[in-house]
């Protein structure tokens, strides 16, 4: 089994790091995802004078995202997202609400969001009032109002 090396991210990897930070990885993702992509560097002096110049460019990105995602975060918490579903006499859906057509729905209303951001536990199998949680950046989250109806 190969030894983790180590690695300098100069991108934030969600799930591994932020830029600026070293980290441990194994070769083989480091190899054939983290450094053809450039989101990470060989932890080398070089790379670390590197990164030292690009802190400020860094933290001013990271200030401005995080910005960014609270003002989308405070606009989702707003919405109330009303999705119409062909449904049963008895309110059973035919079929259920997933991850993906919820952010096909905040697409529509102008929110950049991927379903994988999208956290429920189970699809929505019923019609009703429901909340759902977007995840929006890093640690930023935001609660969506979705209400099924009747198509």
């Amino acid at each position: 089994m190969a030894k983790n090396i180590e690695l300098i991210m100069l991108e934030d990897v969600e799930n591994l790091g932020l830029a600026g930070e070293t980290v441990q990885v194994a070769p083989g993702y480091a190899r054939n995802y983290l450094l053809p992509r450039g989101l990470a560097a060989k932890a080398t002096p070089g790379t670390l004078r590197l990164l030292a110049a690009r802190k400020e460019k860094i933290e001013a990105k990271r200030a401005a995202e995080r910005a960014a995602a609270t003002e989308t975060a405070n606009k989702i918490a707003a919405l109330n997202l009303e999705i119409p579903m062909q449904a049963a006499a008895d309110d059973q859906l035919f079929g259920s609400v997933t991850p993906r057509i919820i952010a096909e729905r905040l697409n529509a209303e102008g929110f950049a969001v991927e379903y994988t951001k999208v956290q429920i536990d189970t699809p929505i199998k019923t019609l009703g009032e429901f909340t759902v949680v977007i995840k929006i950046y890093h640690d930023i989250k935001s609660e969506l109002k979705l209400t099924i109806v009747r198509a």
